[in-house]
């Protein structure tokens, strides 16, 4: 008895050494990847030119931008939106001038409970992109630290630029900040979760990011405003809506180096990207 008992005692750290060797086995061998859904949760009702959106463009063409959220849904368990939309307009816009479903109402379209998302990305503070975090009062959101201390305090100074901002919005992220539900990020090229990468340098905003995503064979790069359209992209020209349009330009150029295929650069208000991918029902594609 006090043999087996003393060849127990050897083999137990060889036992616990394999069992760590087979967790972190596992834990490493299992890649985090995501599929990806585009919702258009609204559109204008009229066109504009396409040179409204492309300095030195001569293009005869028009469209009629869209409002888009994406959803990643992570084999990790993680649901994961990229920008928030928005619920109202700030004073000078008008509602009526909007197709417009709400954007927790487009994720119930496609079975996802707007409870059950974890993670808000937000690309940048304009109404349109982050006035729905009230819709998801689970989602941390991850903001870059530059940007969010622009919006909530330098842009409401006086003479300095707060166009595309509500005032509302700054309440809304202050509260996710008070209820510990925000995470800054501070820089470029940086892993806040297994499988997604933000970057910045587009100054869309004073910091505005975007993200890169393993969607399995495919990295999938969700420009948001940093490429308003596919136009900004294949033509390599900024929109006019940047604190800096040389630095616009060469993230245009970054971001085409990052992926193989341009169509995987999504943009932020192009509805080509509702005729590029598979549609899942009305108003949403799955991207990969």
């Amino acid at each position: 008895m006090i043999i087996i008992k003393k060849v127990q005692s050897k083999l137990k750290p060889v036992v616990w050494i394999l069992l760590f060797m087979a967790i972190g086995f596992n834990a490493f061998s299992q890649n985090n990847t995501y599929e990806i859904y585009a919702l258009k949760f609204a559109s204008l009702k009229f066109k504009f030119p396409v040179t409204f959106f492309a300095v030195g463009s001569t293009s005869k063409d028009s469209v009629q931008p869209c409002y888009i959220v994406y959803l990643l849904k992570g084999n990790n368990g993680k649901n994961i939106l990229v920008d928030a939309g928005f619920t109202e307009t700030p004073p000078i816009y008008n509602m009526e001038g909007f197709n417009y479903v709400r954007p927790d109402e487009m994720l119930k379209k496609i079975n996802v409970d707007p409870a059950s998302i974890t993670d808000i990305i937000l690309t940048h503070p304009h109404w349109d992109h982050i006035g729905g975090l009230d819709l998801f009062p689970n989602a941390m959101v991850w903001m870059q630290e530059q940007d969010f201390n622009y919006f909530v305090g330098t842009a409401w100074q006086n003479n300095i630029d707060s166009s595309g901002f509500n005032t509302k919005d700054v309440l809304k992220i202050n509260k996710k900040k008070l209820d510990k539900k925000l995470q800054l990020v501070n820089g470029d090229s940086v892993e806040i979760m297994p499988g997604i990468r933000v970057f910045t340098g587009s100054k869309h905003t004073y910091e505005s990011q975007y993200v890169l995503v393993d969607a399995g064979n495919d990295k999938v790069l969700i420009a948001s405003d940093n490429s308003w359209l596919y136009y900004n992209l294949i033509n390599l020209l900024p929109t006019p809506l940047t604190f800096d349009t040389n630095a616009y330009l060469q993230n245009l150029k970054r971001m085409r180096a990052m992926v193989k295929n341009v169509d995987l650069i999504l943009p932020g208000h192009d509805p080509l990207v509702f005729s590029k991918f598979s549609k899942v029902i009305e108003d949403v594609v799955k991207i990969k």
